[in-house]
């Protein structure tokens, strides 16, 4: 019975090839495109759950309480912390820390080569002992053992020494050798963990003053890890890491807890973390819209297969005249649809390994191809089982329901005309579509705001270098530091490629952390319980020229004048949360324990992405920490000034890497995730729109078939060419403004919860339901014209002798 089910619906699919091409092609883009979803969407929920012990791998996390309204939570921890954990709490089974290098990176040597490593980090050398790691060549013995070991990365392996097998090699790290212990395989895509050059912590307390400074209960230096014991439960031991905390810190407006290793990727509630983090939102829309697409495809299917149901209405009667059961028919026809469904399948893997490699640029991710993948494979494998349980029960069901004398009546065992079904399933087909429309639309909306508030300055004429204190260090006293940076700031100015020079305290002039609060900031009429967190920016004459800064009160600092140096400069939301009293110019204002007044007002401009509130903001003319340097190039001299900026670092620092920081590579890189959201969503909404244009097509070649002997006689009697094209289209006009009207709520809705993550953002007008309607009617007429001028413009003289 299997055999003789399998060449019947093979030679049904022979039988309708056009049909069945369109089915087989429809199902393939739509499964291909929910596998790449659904790979993604696994990826980002099975975040570093690849470790062994991910269920008992906690980080400490801390909560510090700014006033009654806010609180900050930082990732960081006390080195100390770790320690008295582990001797005071049974259940903590072993304490490691991470340390990243991502302000203080190594120079590392290759050859007569310096690169600047930013993915280098300091761990405890029982690291590899907690979380998961495949060796590859030599072993951790030895990075336990001696301090001056380094463990690499298969990847760095290969950059720096052309081969895997590096382990006894040696690495110049700074001013000193380094013996490669082992080589470790590089982090899955779904790992939290990105450095790749691994230094144990013993090496860095070899320095006195560093183990003295790792030891005080204020310095937050490290991202401490837990593994607790099996069974204990986390909420008690966080207790009593708070407990500990407390008693060290005796500061009770800081808290300390835990968080699981499993939790780390949607941990968005963090004042800053070093760490990639993902948006649960993003995920849920996405894991929705690889339903979606599936589900337009498997609709493609039933409606053709339903469509085309009366034509095979006589081949069941005769089968159950002849004695055929009912569960027999349903058998064949569920035959059918799984062979369409293999079939189908099959395209999937030859375009998912053609299109891996795009959809790895376009979503940021390295997924390995089907060899060895078990992603890949149970992927594929969920969606065939989906595609057949949407696509085949209905029609099975229909097909199977015919009875011998009321076959020709086009009603199916549900009592519902089945014309009345596929409309619904078009309607439910467009209104995805013009969902996704409308979204692509309010995407694009939103980035190009972000990008229209952030031209106030030319960023591709913008790029910044950091001094690292270390390197400072290493000249001599602070007078001669400071000196050696007046003299750089000076050479650089004198570089005709160089526009302008500017030093400030941050490293990025587009996304400025560190924040202060407590009793050192004071001003005039301020509640003593008031300790707003303010972002401070110590910066020189040229900066706000740079930035493109507008005063819209007093002026701005004069460096000749002694006084400025405590005086401030806020911003008009400084101004209005901190209550400061008329008139703002000369009112007395303490900063971070530095009295003086305020001496002008600057308009709030972006210094943090778009997700997060423009807040208080200080700038003052401090020339502490003013470690990085900010140069505009001259107009079509962008590459000359990074060359002559190169020149100056190395005339002072020739042992160590220049790294340049592009400014408008660094706004692209703030906004990736929001732009990989946005280049997935066009992405798939053209497929959805081609999956809906595939079913009408199918649909109108169907529907002109079935009316060839009516749109002869028509034309017989006077029907022009267009009346015929709009006979044929005016029902699925109908069908797409009715989607567009049911979309318009549902994209509104959400969109909205989509643009709650910005703090700045759009409003969604009516003209983006509009585009969107207008561009699926001329789509969808695009696709239906086709089978409606051929109908049109077919000899009625053929087509009635034909009839």
């Amino acid at each position: 019975m299997l055999k003789w089910n399998l060449r019947s619906a093979w030679k049904n699919v022979l039988r309708h090839r056009s049909s069945s091409l369109i089915n087989i092609s429809g199902l393939a883009i739509g499964m291909t495109a929910a596998v790449f979803i659904f790979i993604w969407v696994q990826n980002e929920l099975n975040f570093d759950a690849y470790h062994t012990d991910a269920g008992r791998i906690y980080r400490l996390k801390h909560y510090l309480s700014i006033d009654k309204n806010s609180t900050w939570i930082w990732e960081n921890s006390p080195y100390a912390l770790g320690r008295k954990a582990k001797e005071q709490i049974p259940e903590v089974e072993a304490v490691t820390r991470f340390r990243p290098m991502e302000y203080d990176a190594p120079t590392v040597f290759i050859g007569m080569e310096a690169i600047k490593d930013m993915n280098a980090a300091t761990v405890d050398t029982n690291w590899f002992d907690v979380f998961t790691y495949k060796v590859l060549n030599g072993n951790l013995a030895g990075f336990k053992q001696y301090p001056q070991s380094v463990v690499i990365s298969e990847s760095k392996a290969l950059k720096y020494f052309n081969t895997v097998m590096a382990a006894g090699q040696t690495l110049r790290i700074d001013t000193l050798d380094f013996k490669v212990q082992a080589v470790v395989a590089d982090n899955p895509p779904n790992s939290s963990f990105r450095a790749e050059v691994f230094i144990p912590l013993t090496f860095r307390h070899q320095n006195p003053d560093a183990l003295k400074n790792d030891e005080q209960w204020g310095n937050f230096n490290y991202l401490t890890f837990m593994r607790l014991s099996t069974g204990a439960a986390h909420s008690k031991v966080a207790d009593k890491i708070a407990a500990i905390y407390t008693k060290e810190r005796d500061r009770s407006d800081h808290k300390a807890g835990l968080i699981s290793l499993k939790d780390l990727r949607f941990e968005n509630d963090l004042q800053y973390s070093v760490m990639e983090h993902g948006n649960r939102k993003a995920v849920n829309i996405f894991a929705f819209l690889g339903f979606l697409l599936l589900a337009i495809a498997c609709i493609n299917y039933v409606n053709l297969t339903t469509a085309r149901a009366t034509l095979r209405a006589r081949e069941v009667s005769i089968k159950k005249i002849v004695g055929a059961e009912r569960k027999q028919l349903i058998t064949q026809f569920l035959m059918e649809s799984i062979m369409i469904s293999m079939l189908a399948l099959l395209l999937s893997v030859v375009l998912v390994r053609l299109g891996l490699p795009v959809f790895n640029a376009v979503a940021g991710r390295d997924f390995p191809l089907f060899q060895g993948s078990s992603l890949l494979w149970t992927t594929a494998a969920g969606v065939l089982l989906l595609t057949i349980l949407l696509s085949s029960i209905y029609p099975a069901v229909l097909l199977s329901s015919f009875k011998p004398l009321a076959a020709f009546r086009g009603i199916n065992a549900l009592r519902i005309k089945d014309t009345v079904l596929r409309k619904g399933l078009v309607i439910t087909q467009f209104t995805i579509s013009i969902v996704l429309i409308v979204g692509t639309i309010v995407v694009y909306r939103q980035l190009k705001f972000i990008n229209s508030q952030q031209t106030a300055y030319n960023k591709s004429q913008l790029f910044t270098f950091f001094v690292p204190y270390r390197q400072l260090m290493n000249v001599g006293s602070e007078e001669t530091q400071k000196s050696l940076l007046k003299t750089m700031y000076h050479e650089l100015a004198s570089e005709t490629a160089i526009r302008q020079v500017s030093r400030f305290n941050q490293d990025s002039p587009i996304n400025m952390q560190g924040t202060s609060s407590g009793d050192n900031n004071d001003w005039d009429g301020r509640d003593k319980e008031f300790k707003p967190a303010i972002s401070f920016i110590s910066t020189d004459s040229a900066f706000p020229k740079l930035m493109n800064m507008q005063l819209v009160a007093g002026r701005w600092f004069n460096f000749d004048n002694p006084a400025d140096g405590h005086n401030s400069i806020l911003n008009e939301t400084a101004v209005k949360e901190f209550g400061i009293r008329q008139p703002v110019i000369g009112q007395r204002f303490t900063a971070q324990g530095d009295t003086g007044v305020v001496i002008g007002v600057v308009k709030d401009f972006y210094y943090q992405s778009f997700h997060e509130k423009i807040g208080p903001v200080v700038m003052r003319a401090d020339d502490n920490f003013r470690l990085t340097f900010l140069l505009q190039s001259a107009p079509g001299r962008h590459a000359e000034a990074v060359k002559a900026s190169e020149r100056v670092w190395k005339k002072f620092f020739p042992a160590a890497a220049f790294e340049p920081k592009f400014v408008d590579e660094e706004f692209t890189r703030m906004y990736e995730s929001d732009n990989r959201m946005a280049r997935l969503i066009w992405g798939f909404s053209g497929v959805a729109i081609f999956l809906s244009c595939l079913g009408l097509f199918g649909l109108a070649a169907f529907t002109a078939e079935r009316r060839t002997k009516e749109i002869g006689i028509r034309k017989v009697v006077g029907a022009s060419v267009t009346d015929i094209v709009t006979l044929l289209s005016r029902e699925f006009v109908y069908l797409i403004l009715i989607a567009l009207v049911v979309a318009s709520p549902i994209a509104w809705w959400a969109m909205n919860k989509w643009l709650e993550d910005f703090v700045y953002r759009i409003n969604i007008h009516y003209l983006f339901f509009i585009v969107a309607g207008i561009l699926s009617l001329t789509v969808a007429l695009l696709t239906i014209s086709i089978h409606a001028l051929r109908a049109a413009l077919t000899n009625p003289v053929e087509t009635l002798r034909t009839e």
